[in-house]
């Protein structure tokens, strides 16, 4: 019988780390917990632990590390580590076959790149990845022949639909376009005078999808879709122009690819994370993931729009950066990690997120992203600015965002 699959999930305690349990959970035979990463979910990692008795567990708050281990004590012999060295300790093991990269936003990106590095069966969950540091974690996947599988519903939709050559690798042979759906988020309909005065708890309330309040109100102001955009084009050597976006509310095709010859190739399924995830942990082969099959009869009726990006200027914001090229990409997603932030402690109005990400834009240098250290300085010079700006916002001395 073959060996069950070592599994470190970076970011377990999250949405897709909980859902990537759930699918383990499933498949005793074939995958292990073998590592756990979280933040300072300290509680939420403990009950993980007891549960599936990983080898590691890794918390990044070192006083959460502290707390966690006194917790485990005689209960379970899961090793504690601490901190990013812990992170890229598991993530680069000799014993883990595969990483779920699902730590939230920029403090993913080191742990990814030295998977890759480390020549890792990697399911990327962590866009930010790739919009920071795309050349330099497709170089390294390259390099040492890692393995490197898309779970964003939208990418992995896409990658299942991707022409495949004789050797079973995806190519771009008679493709014309992709067609990448959004759900629109849960303003979709609002005007925008409603819009500006949307709440943190309005915002994370995501029609379709159960997802952290980070992602949530990216998915509300269309930033989701402009990084996904970003991601698509490095995931499949596509060009910015062959990528459309769809707004699609039943989040049910989940993307699309269109051919030369007229066909377009859809993956269809419930909005539940798990598939995709189950895609990544089984592919080549498909394994159970606990999703409940699609009901087309009880659908009956899906519908799909262009995006406002009057409404939604954030999708705009990620396509100038794309067009800026080099480092843009790196501070786009740091500005918006920085407003975000600020929307969700109050600190900030919903439409003031735009504003701090494109003031941040016109005032950064961008270079090109030769390693790891480029990039990460590219990071902290965009949250520094970003920053400023919303001392800026809060002393009304920031101009509104027009077009």
């Amino acid at each position: 019988m073959t060996a069950a699959q070592n599994v470190a999930v970076l970011g377990s305690t999250g949405s897709i780390g909980v859902s990537t349990l759930d699918v383990i959970a499933r498949h005793p035979q074939k995958l292990r917990a073998w590592a756990l990463a979280a933040n300072r979910s300290v509680a939420a990692m403990a009950a993980q632990c007891l549960r599936f008795q990983p080898r590691y567990a890794v918390m990044m708050d070192a006083d959460a590390a502290a707390e966690l281990e006194v917790l485990l004590a005689g209960n379970c012999d899961t090793r504690v580590l601490a901190g990013a060295e812990g992170l890229q300790q598991v993530a680069t093991h000799e014993a883990v076959d595969a990483v779920m990269a699902s730590v939230v936003g920029a403090a993913g990106l080191p742990s990814t790149l030295a998977a890759a590095r480390a020549g890792k069966r990697i399911l990327l969950a962590n866009k930010e990845s790739l919009v920071m540091a795309g050349h330099l974690l497709m170089a390294a996947v390259r390099d040492a022949g890692a393995l490197l599988l898309p779970i964003d519903s939208e990418h992995n939709a896409i990658f299942q639909c991707l022409p495949v050559d004789a050797e079973g690798r995806s190519g771009l042979a008679g493709v014309s376009k992709v067609l990448l759906t959004a759900s629109g988020g849960p303003f979709r309909q609002w005007t925008a005078s409603a819009i500006a005065a949307a709440t943190p708890d309005q915002a994370c309330a995501h029609p379709n999808w159960s997802m952290g309040r980070k992602i949530s109100v990216d998915s509300a102001t269309l930033m989701n879709k402009g990084l996904e955009l970003i991601e698509a084009c490095w995931l499949f050597d596509l060009a910015p122009e062959q990528v459309d976006i769809v707004v699609h509310p039943e989040s049910i095709v989940h993307s699309m690819v269109q051919y030369t010859d007229g066909s377009v190739l859809a993956q269809l399924g419930n909005p539940d994370m798990r598939t995709p995830i189950a895609y990544g942990l089984g592919w080549p082969l498909r394994m159970e993931s606990g999703v409940a099959p699609l009901d087309l009869v009880a659908l009956s009726k899906l519908h799909f729009e262009a995006p406002d990006e009057g409404r939604f200027p954030c999708l705009r914001l990620a396509r100038e950066a794309i067009a800026a090229g080099g480092t843009a990409m790196a501070a786009c997603n740091a500005a918006n990690e920085v407003a975000v932030e600020a929307f969700l402690c109050g600190g900030i109005g919903f439409t003031d997120i735009p504003r701090v990400i494109e003031a941040t834009l016109e005032q950064v240098a961008v270079v090109e992203p030769t390693s790891l250290a480029v990039v990460e300085a590219a990071d902290s010079e965009a949250r520094q600015v970003a920053a400023a700006q919303l001392a800026r916002l809060r002393a009304g001395s920031l101009e509104s965002l027009e077009r």
